[in-house]
């Protein structure tokens, strides 16, 4: 499912391309902990199908840049 954005998973995708961009920490912090928990909520509901291996690798991939981007923005370990 693509929005006009072209992101095949916009409900995490386009938070997290926000939270990439926000340039005020503050602002970013607060991003980071919803895009979390979208994620969270996403990777809880495609346990519960047989559904979603490409979206499952998908949020791989975007969890992996926003534990970098917190550790680089933020000093948040990894």
């Amino acid at each position: 499912m693509n929005d006009e954005s072209g992101r095949p998973y916009p409900g995490w995708q386009d938070p997290l391309h926000q939270m990439i961009c926000e340039l005020n920490l503050e602002k970013f912090a607060k991003k980071a902990i919803e895009v979390e928990a979208l994620i969270v909520e996403r990777l809880r509901q495609l346990q519960q199908s047989n559904h979603g291996p490409n979206e499952r690798a998908a949020i791989s991939y975007g969890l992996s840049i926003l534990r970098m981007i917190k550790r680089d923005r933020l000093g948040h370990p990894d």
